[in-house]
C-alpha cells in the first residue's frame, strides 16, 4: 500500500481535481490512501525561531501519522533525484524485499523537521526545482502512476 502524508489542505479546485484524477488512476495497480495533518500558520514577518516551530509542529503531526514498520520516502529538496524509471524500479525493489507499507511524506511551506529527516528511510528529491508543497501532491502522484505502467510494462509517455 502507498500512502501520501502531507501538511496542509488543498485549497485550488483544480489540484484536487488532478490529484483526484491521479488517485483514481493509480488504484487498479495499487492500494493508495491520502492523508492529510494540519499546517500551521507562517506568515512572512515570522522570525526565524518562529518558522522553526512551524516546521517542528507539523513534523510532528506527520511522525504521528507513521508506524513504525513504514517506509518512508521523505519529498526533500536535499535528497537523492530519481527519473521515472529509477523510481519504478526503487519502488518494485521495495515490494521485492517485502515492504508492504510506502509512505510519501511532504511536508509543509517551510520545509521538513530535522526529526523527520531522521526518520526517512529515503529522501527524495523531486526535481531541481522548487514547487509549492500542494502542487507536489500532484506531481508525486502523477509519479506514482507513471511507476505503476512502466512496472507493468505499459506505455507510458517519455
Amino acid at each position: 500500500m502507498i500512502r501520501i502524508l502531507a501538511c496542509g489542505k488543498v485549497r485550488d479546485s483544480w489540484l484536487r481535481s488532478g490529484i483526484e484524477e491521479y488517485a483514481r488512476r493509480i488504484r487498479p495497480y495499487e492500494k493508495l490512501e491520502i492523508e492529510e495533518v494540519a499546517d500551521e500558520k507562517a506568515p512572512e514577518t515570522n522570525s526565524d525561531a518562529e518558522n522553526r516551530q512551524v516546521i517542528a509542529a507539523e513534523g510532528e503531526r506527520l511522525l504521528k501519522k507513521i508506524r513504525p514498520q513504514d517506509y518512508v520516502i521523505l519529498l526533500d529538496l536535499a535528497g537523492k533525484p530519481l527519473d521515472s524509471v529509477g523510481l519504478a524500479e526503487y519502488l518494485d525493489d521495495l515490494k521485492t524485499h517485502g515492504r508492504s507499507q510506502i509512505d510519501f511524506v511532504i511536508g509543509g511551506s517551510l520545509g521538513v523537521s530535522p526529526d523527520l529527516i531522521r526518520r526517512a528511510d529515503f529522501r527524495w528529491k523531486l526535481s531541481d526545482n522548487t514547487f509549492p508543497h500542494q502542487l507536489c501532491r500532484l506531481l508525486v502522484l502523477e509519479q506514482i502512476y507513471r511507476a505503476c505502467r512502466i512496472q507493468s510494462h505499459e506505455p507510458y509517455h517519455k
